[in-house]
């Protein structure tokens, strides 16, 4: 019998209909970066490039026996949690992760599409912040969604180093706010992390891409940071690893048209071509 084993990504978020996002942005970029991935729905969305029509909440009982059931069986060696929609989805899965004593998670706090679709219930970020934030490795806000965490408006670099501070003060090793929403030419994400007790402030420097191709970036980047750690990367490799991923994704992406609103990065860009 073969002693060989997978690395093995799991991602606990809802699925998109459309292949551009969530959980199946995910499963593409653990193939793509080596991983064997797993996943636990946590809603079902109408979803494509240019909308989410309608969401399908799952029961948050039924969340926790797909968690169960794959780390019972199968292990992990990292998590990557994309949407949760809800408070009771939000304090099962921090509750089941205590359980399993899962130690790798990357926290991407989605809370609304790229469409402006709002996806994260008011009522649930309180539960968020103290529920799951402590329990992560790394929290990958983007610019809005460190506003909503922290209650401050970001409108400059010195902004998003004090939000970072903020999130991370939450309970998380790091924190990785994303720059994409500021306009430029530069695409810089701010990378804060604890290392032997002392802050530290990383700056990821990136090019900026004119493309609509960009449905999916935060689920993509967050699930590849997510697949470097399951490889037991440092959290400053895996997230300069999955920044080069996304950017050279975004990049193989702007190409190509497919459907009418923001179409999707190529997620296989290193495979196909």
């Amino acid at each position: 019998m073969s002693n060989k084993q997978y690395f093995r990504a799991l991602t606990i978020a809802g699925s998109d209909s459309s292949g551009g996002a969530g959980i199946q942005a995910d499963l593409k970029t653990f193939a793509a970066l080596g991983c064997y991935g797993m996943s636990v729905i946590t809603a079902l969305t109408a979803q494509n490039t240019s909308a989410v029509t309608a969401i399908l909440e799952a029961p948050a009982d039924f969340v926790a026996k797909q968690l169960d059931a794959v780390i019972g069986d199968i292990g992990v060696d990292a998590v990557k949690i994309g949407m949760l929609s809800s408070t009771d989805i939000i304090a099962t899965v921090a509750e089941r992760l205590r359980a399993h004593q899962v130690e790798r998670i990357v926290l991407d706090p989605v809370m609304v599409s790229k469409s402006r679709d709002q996806l994260l219930r008011d009522d649930a970020i309180e539960t968020l912040k103290n529920e799951l934030l402590p329990l992560a490795t790394i929290v990958t806000p983007n610019i809005p969604e460190a506003e909503v965490l922290t209650g401050r408006q970001i409108t400059s670099v010195a902004d998003m180093e004090d939000a970072a501070r903020i999130v991370l003060d939450y309970g998380s090793t790091a924190v990785l706010l994303k720059g994409g929403h500021f306009s430029g030419a530069d695409s810089n994400d701010c990378l804060l992390f604890h290392n032997n007790g002392e802050q530290h402030v990383y700056w990821l420097e990136g090019e900026r891409i004119d493309t609509p191709n960009t449905h999916g970036t935060g689920c993509t980047l967050s699930s590849a940071i997510a697949a470097h750690l399951a490889k037991k990367n440092s959290i400053l490799d895996a997230v300069k690893g999955a920044k080069r991923y996304i950017s050279g994704a975004i990049r193989a992406g702007a190409e190509y048209q497919i459907g009418h609103g923001h179409g999707p990065v190529h997620h296989f860009y290193n495979l196909w071509e």
